[in-house]
């Protein structure tokens, strides 16, 4: 028996997959697919798909030419099925030649013609394109990160950048290229959706706005100032049939998500504290509207294990700050005390203070250790009381999570549902802990 092996993503099954599964099979007696999975398939830049695995292997499924199905989980697997399997034959579309040159010392190895005019990136692109527009006086160096991400990501346009500031900013978003405005409705009357970056204190008023057009949000947490305002902009969205979604890169990550899902298997027993850091050391415009303090950029990335992990039914939280201006605006240093019944949990977050950047979860059976800087991480550990039992994970992450972001917003727009990764429970209230440090409700160091 000819055995013969192909692989792919297999997204938005078409007719030239199932041209190119047609001519496999008839290259040997039994056809083995790889469908790669999801996490493999980001490792490869393939970071928008369409279809969750278990879709894309249901539909090699359904055209009834394989024999076998096998998922392609991790780099250099497909020597290893080769020879598990006792392949005859690799095949793959003529766009890879030459890619698998190598595997000729295993077996065979056949360039199929691909089927000219059809693929799943035109597919996904003939569906339309969302424009995207950008909110806020954002950094350079933001900024362009943004435009990097979006150039990536199937689905996605900028149309242009909102701001307030004067004419430097402006010079710096034409070296981008992108279009600038000076009026908020002229930017939503050219973009189906707006990515809010501007300070939270704007953020409400921007974002009503835009679902009053009817335009997607996502939105940089603290979503807003006012805990009362959450429900309002979720029932207005909903509503206006519009998707508003948080933006917190961390969260859709995907080994901040694995760790979750580790620890909330009981894996460490019973959590008993969570505590996480994040700082940076910055220069603050204290003149501009604009300037983000401590709390407001760090708190929400801090707050998320800790609500996730431990709920947000916690007894009482005081927050202690250290200030740079005297109407206590500008925080260099803040740290917020959680008592829940039976656990604590700190966040520590500051602008203008340096500290290591980690994240530690303890139990009683062993503890989560996340090297700093842990809300970028692609490795996190276990560990235990006798090291031989330690762990060590280890995931890839792309453009700081900005990307799977960006993902997620597409397909929640596609699909007409909010994303799953950050509850709206916990949207408000992170926007409780900011409510209260915008209305003074800390102990200043002094």
């Amino acid at each position: 028996m000819k055995k013969v092996i192909t692989y792919g993503s297999f997204d938005l099954m078409h007719y030239g997959h199932i041209r190119l599964l047609e001519r496999a099979k008839k290259l040997g007696d039994y056809l083995i697919v790889g469908v790669t999975s999801d996490d493999y398939d980001k490792t490869r830049g393939k970071i928008n798909l369409q279809q969750s695995l278990t879709e894309r292997v249901e539909a090699v499924k359904a055209t009834g030419l394989a024999d076998q199905i096998v998922i392609e989980e991790y780099e250099g697997q497909k020597i290893d099925d080769i020879k598990k399997f006792r392949v005859d034959i690799f095949t793959v579309g003529s766009d890879w030649r030459g890619k698998f040159d190598y595997l000729n010392k295993y077996c065979d190895v056949v360039y199929l013609e691909r089927t000219k005019g059809v693929s799943s990136s035109q597919i996904r692109s003939e569906e339309g394109k969302i424009r995207l527009g950008i909110v806020g006086d954002v950094e350079r160096a933001m900024l362009q990160k943004i435009i990097n991400e979006c150039a990536i990501v199937n689905g996605i346009d900028i149309s242009g950048i909102y701001t307030t500031r004067e004419r430097k900013d402006a010079q710096d978003v034409q070296e981008t290229g992108l279009e600038f405005f000076r009026e908020y409705d002229g930017l939503l009357e050219e973009s189906d959706a707006v990515y809010i970056l501007s300070q939270p204190s704007k953020h409400y008023e921007h974002i009503k706005k835009a679902i009053g057009m009817g335009k997607h949000v996502l939105v940089e947490l603290p979503m807003v100032l006012e805990m009362s305002q959450c429900d309002e902009l979720f029932k207005y969205a909903d509503e206006n049939k519009v998707i508003l979604m948080p933006a917190l890169k961390t969260a859709y990550s995907t080994a901040y998500n694995r760790l979750v899902l580790i620890i909330q298997s009981g894996k460490i027993g019973k959590v008993l504290s969570v505590d996480a850091t994040c700082t940076s050391i910055r220069d603050f415009d204290m003149t501009s509207d604009e300037s983000w303090c401590g709390m407001y950029a760090w708190g929400p990335t801090t707050l998320l294990p800790i609500f996730q992990i431990l709920g947000t039914d916690y007894v009482k939280a005081d927050i202690y700050s250290s200030f740079l201006d005297n109407d206590k605006k500008f925080d260099s240093f803040s740290k917020i005390h959680f008592l829940y019944e039976g656990s604590l949990a700190s966040a520590k977050v500051g602008a203008g203070v340096k500290s290591e950047g980690e994240l530690i979860v303890s139990g009683t059976k062993g503890y989560v250790y996340v090297p700093a800087p842990w809300w970028k991480t692609e490795y996190f550990e276990l560990r235990y009381e006798k090291i031989e039992n330690n762990r060590k994970y280890f995931y890839q992450l792309d453009g700081e999570g900005i990307r799977y972001e960006l993902v997620e917003f597409v397909k929640s727009i596609k699909f007409g549902k909010n994303s799953y990764f950050i509850s709206n429970n916990l949207i408000k209230n992170i926007s409780a802990i900011s409510e209260r440090f915008d209305k003074g409700d800390i102990t200043e160091l002094i």
